[in-house]
């Protein structure tokens, strides 16, 4: 994550850049849950994801321009050999089930754990139940999936990525909530550095996430660590 000076698509100034990764088992609609919200597309024949993807779209949240980079990889065994590189600097992460294929729901608190495991201690998770457009196929009831987000301090939302329900809504919650823990640290940051007379770091001072520190001549505060 970076603060300060980059700049985006035709000259537009960013002001901080979130990593988030898209997490779940294979064919819970991880890659049409990001085609929908970076592109407003979704696409019938999808096919499932080879390795890791990622699509990026800009947004202002509290007047600020905020690039989310959001990274999809494949649910299968096989692939999960990329987990360390693919969780190393994400500050946000959407773990995905289908509302309709209870295993999906049963193996989120293996992907919660290799999450956690993997990623800052400090990351904004959001635990989504996809498809519930094919209500009438549910197989994992609302209540469930709200008592595991509740007992594990996540944010949760039902979506449709076909029918584009709650997937701006949800994409934008975890973003909001990253982007108010970066304001708030920032903030810290730069009332330490104005008391000991050091330069503010609203003045462009990057901050950083784990894993992508800047060399020891920079001064930088890593927004999503204690």
């Amino acid at each position: 994550m970076s603060r300060g000076g980059s700049h985006g698509e035709l000259g537009q100034r960013i002001d901080y850049v979130f990593k988030v990764v898209l997490i779940g088992d294979s064919a819970v609609g991880k890659s049409q849950l990001l085609a929908r919200f970076a592109r407003n597309e979704f696409n019938l024949d999808s096919k499932a994801t080879i390795g890791v993807e990622f699509q990026t779209r800009t947004l202002n949240i509290d007047a600020r321009t905020v690039k989310a980079q959001i990274w999809d990889t494949a649910g299968q065994e096989r692939y999960r050999a990329v987990t360390s590189a693919y969780y190393r600097g994400a500050v946000g992460a959407m773990l995905v089930y289908d509302i309709t294929k209870r295993q999906s729901f049963d193996h989120v608190a293996r992907w919660l754990e290799e999450l956690r495991g993997h990623a800052d201690k400090n990351i904004v998770i959001m635990l989504i139940g996809n498809k519930s457009d094919l209500g009438t196929l549910r197989a994992v009831p609302t209540e469930d999936a709200k008592e595991f987000a509740e007992r594990e301090n996540l944010f949760f939302m039902e979506t449709s990525a076909l029918e584009a329900i709650n997937v701006e809504n949800a994409f934008v919650t975890v973003l909001t909530e990253i982007y108010r823990i970066a304001s708030k640290k920032n903030l810290v940051a730069n009332e330490e550095s104005d008391s000991s007379g050091n330069s503010s770091l609203l003045k462009g001072t990057k901050i950083v996430v784990p894993g992508q520190e800047p060399p020891p001549t920079s001064k930088a505060t890593c927004c999503m660590s204690s």
